[in-house]
């Protein structure tokens, strides 16, 4: 009966617990500020701090990316990066209070390599949206 009570009491705690225990950062959601046309083909949280999006837009043939933060706030360091081969990358970097970006790259039918990155953390995908290819995705914090 001693054991029951226990197992109680510590099941309950668990459970008075759980939702603090739970509790994780909201996703930064795409903002739209790549414009008309241009939808979410991928997405890379950075850290804890927000998301670097790539979007694409069928009709030009260009991909776009921007970085947003989770949560607005002073301005920090922030940039947003595309690249494909034969062409030249493509960067918006400064200090932002809730997005970097955004930044356009005529690329179809290429693979692109993208990044963003928010105060101390970066995310760096490379390869990326090219068909059967496996992108290689990194991500720092310094």
């Amino acid at each position: 009966m001693a054991a029951t009570a226990v197992l109680a009491s510590a099941v309950a705690g668990t459970a008075a617990l759980a939702p603090q225990a739970t509790a994780a950062t909201r996703a930064a959601a795409y903002n739209g500020v790549c414009g008309s046309g241009y939808k979410v083909v991928n997405s890379a949280p950075i850290g804890q701090k927000g998301t670097v999006y790539l979007t694409y837009n069928a009709t030009k043939g260009k991909n776009c990316v921007v970085t947003v933060r989770n949560a607005a706030g002073s301005a920090v360091p922030m940039f947003a990066y595309v690249y494909t081969d034969g062409g030249e990358p493509q960067e918006d970097s400064g200090y932002y209070t809730s997005y970097a970006g955004p930044v356009y790259l005529a690329a179809r039918g290429k693979c692109v390599d993208w990044a963003g990155g928010i105060d101390n953390q970066t995310t760096w995908t490379y390869g990326s949206n090219c068909g059967s290819l496996r992108e290689y995705r990194v991500t720092k914090g310094w």
